[in-house]
């Protein structure tokens, strides 16, 4: 197999996106109150946002999961390189959510923080913890589910052994 083509690289990123969705979904319901479409409309409205905002959320995730790929060289970096792309994923992601937050909120008024929203230089913490916390969480759950779905032998091929017992004299 030629350096850098993993032939599991779609089935990793269809766990990443899995795991992104469900975390960041319950993320989203567990934040929706700090934001003023809670009050603003109804049911179905809220539904929606969250809908569109959790998909939003594995859009950034997927990405960042490339970027960590490509940077790394591998398409099993939460194997193999866990704290190098987890850091990636973590920067990257803060940086775009700051950046849309702000678009989002201050330029376009696509929706709006409540009072009770902390922010930080007029951002909200609540979206900036979301990337500080669940790549971690994501990376921990992926190396697991890893090794389950993809064996173990798939944790261990991206690290070169050497089998010294066979070393003949």
């Amino acid at each position: 197999m030629k350096r850098g083509r993993d032939p599991r690289a779609m089935a990793r990123a269809g766990l990443w996106s899995a795991l992104a969705f469900v975390l960041n979904l319950v993320w989203e319901i567990a934040q929706v109150r700090l934001y003023t479409i809670w009050a603003a409309a109804d049911g179905m409205s809220v539904a929606w946002a969250l809908l569109h905002c959790t998909l939003g959320d594995v859009m950034i995730a997927l990405v960042m999961f490339a970027l960590a790929g490509v940077v790394l060289w591998r398409a099993n970096w939460p194997v193999s390189r866990p704290w190098a792309g987890g850091a990636i994923v973590m920067i990257g992601a803060m940086a775009f959510t700051a950046w849309s937050e702000w678009y989002n909120v201050y330029r376009v008024g696509n929706w709006g923080y409540t009072a009770s929203m902390p922010t930080i230089f007029g951002i909200g913490l609540s979206p900036l913890l979301q990337w500080l916390i669940l790549p971690p969480v994501m990376v921990a759950v992926y190396r697991t589910a890893s090794s389950v779905l993809f064996g173990r032998h798939s944790a261990q091929s991206a690290i070169l052994t050497h089998d010294v017992t066979r070393i003949r004299p």
